[in-house]
């Protein structure tokens, strides 16, 4: 951590305002020493807490590069048809991560510390803070938890042992910070998230905020993460991931929408996309097309296909499935009909014929885009359909890799049904069936990669089975997975800044 910059750009990210429910238009530069003084302020505060969600989904102009595609890139599922540079080549290929690639420092420095140094701020201050009701505390706590909570989630999954930060930064001599035992950063990622449940906010918030359906939701995957690799923790924890979920599902706030066209509906008239933020959807990060612009629409675009009214020349191109991929969903399966998940074909933007191409990416099309020029579409990040695949997975953990239980049945079948209508419940379901529908279901979310490390499985889609990822070769690649695969490296220029990170853990 740069020790000038470190406070320079917490302070900075402090005030950012880039979501559809920020107003706020910072002028310069904000020191904390005259802030916090009335409630105005606090709220931009809380505000800006959740700028770093998706600073990892930012994109090159002109060759539709982000950090976040290697997520995808990794897994093996899919390609990138448009030329890309050394650090997508290093996912894409296996090769090996370098400690040097520029994806891997904005997971760990944008992604992860500098916003985490946010919510130490509101954590530390708003507690003290005598013109604030209770119920506002909570409410502004309960946010503050939920994301340094996400923020650590992120990235000790994909680093491991880190440094554990909990207070503000008062002295640059304190900068330099060894790194924790990856099960202390669990510990504190839990004891985070039960604190933002005692906050009660609302099960759930249709403006974007953190919501008590988004806390019980990454509590579950949580668990889910620690009972698997690289913690072990086994059925204890299965069966917590397992609760949470059930909480959530019977909560009743949240529901699958009919179609999977509704995930990413779009009102013409209005200019709005109305299921936002609502049922399916349980935390999404919010985009606004002039303040903070989705990349994804116009990168997943088919590559030199004149079909789109947004791009011009060859920023499409970013990712697109492997065919093997494609073909793996069960016959009649409904989210690879056209313009479901994926489509082949669509009307040149010339407007003489059609453009026809081997499968693309559908599921994020966002017809705003294409009406505006510019995409707004917020971000997917906690689906409803992923909390009932939780449950169900954790169920067949805890009983042994298989289960009859009617609460997991459901949970899978209610997935199940909506992309095979005429199959019937099944009377039991296995690990292998709940893992190869979270693989369909939640396909380039940027959750298989995690789903991988922690199950230490992988979806051989060649033959539609579940293997073991050490040891397996993606189709198109030469080298197999490794136990070193499993983990990014620090970057180059945290090891300079801060050497501690080169000595083992602190206990």
């Amino acid at each position: 951590m740069k020790k000038i910059a470190f406070i320079l750009i917490w302070v900075s990210l402090l005030f950012t305002s880039c979501y559809k429910f920020l107003e706020e238009d910072p002028k310069g530069f904000l020191t904390t020493s005259g802030y916090y003084q009335n409630k105005a302020q606090v709220n931009a505060a809380v505000n800006g807490l959740y700028s770093g969600l998706d600073k990892y989904l930012v994109g090159a102009f002109g060759v539709a590069e982000s950090p976040a595609w290697a997520l995808e890139y990794i897994t093996g599922y899919c390609t990138r048809p448009n030329t890309g540079n050394q650090s997508d080549n290093e996912f894409l290929n296996l090769t090996g991560i370098d400690d040097q690639n520029g994806y891997v420092g904005t997971f760990w420095s944008n992604a992860g510390f500098f916003p985490i140094e946010n919510c130490n701020s509101v954590i530390e201050i708003v507690p003290n803070l005598t013109f604030l009701t209770d119920e506002e505390k909570n409410e502004y706590l309960g946010q503050a938890y939920f994301l340094r909570a996400h923020y650590y989630f992120l990235v000790v999954r994909l680093f491991g042992d880190i440094p554990l930060k909990l207070e503000t930064t008062k002295d640059l001599n304190d900068i330099q910070i060894p790194k924790r035992p990856i099960k202390v950063i669990y510990a504190q990622i839990v004891k985070d998230l039960e604190a933002a449940e005692k906050c009660n906010v609302k099960w759930a918030d249709h403006t974007g905020r953190v919501s008590m359906g988004a806390i019980k939701s990454l509590l579950s995957e949580v668990y889910m993460t620690m009972a698997g690799y690289p913690l072990r923790g086994g059925n204890e924890y299965y069966q917590k991931a397992y609760e949470k979920a059930k909480e959530v599902i019977e909560s009743k706030e949240f529901k699958l929408y009919a179609r999977y066209s509704d995930l990413r509906r779009y009102n013409t008239t209005t200019s709005t996309y109305p299921n936002e933020n609502y049922d399916e959807h349980i935390f999404m990060f919010q985009k606004a097309p002039t303040i903070n612009e989705n990349i994804i629409h116009v990168h997943f675009l088919p590559l030199n296909q004149r079909i789109s009214n947004v791009v011009q020349g060859n920023m499409g191109g970013a990712m697109k499935p492997q065919v093997g991929f494609y073909n793996s969903y069960p016959t009649g399966d409904k989210r690879v009909e056209e313009q479901a998940y994926y489509y082949t074909t669509y009307p040149r933007n010339t407007g003489s014929g059609t453009q026809t191409f081997e499968p693309y990416i559908f599921k994020f099309w966002d017809a705003g885009a294409e009406d505006t020029k510019r995409s707004g579409a917020n971000v997917w990040n906690i689906r409803y359909a992923d909390i009932l695949l939780l449950c169900a997975e954790a169920k067949t953990m805890v009983d042994g890799g298989s289960t009859t239980d009617a609460i997991a049945i459901d949970a899978y079948y209610e997935v199940r049904k909506r992309a095979m209508p005429s199959e019937a419940k099944p009377t039991s379901i296995s690990f292998n069936d709940v893992f190869k529908e979270r693989t369909w279901e939640l396909c380039f979310e940027l959750k298989a990669w995690f789903d991988i490390m922690r199950t230490r499985k992988i979806f051989n889609y060649e033959n539609k089975t579940v293997v073991d990822v050490i040891g397996y070769t993606s189709p198109g690649r030469t080298k197999a997975f490794e136990v070193k695969d499993m983990l990014f490296p620090i970057p180059y220029s945290e090891k300079i800044a801060n050497p501690l990170v080169l000595e083992d853990p602190v206990e």
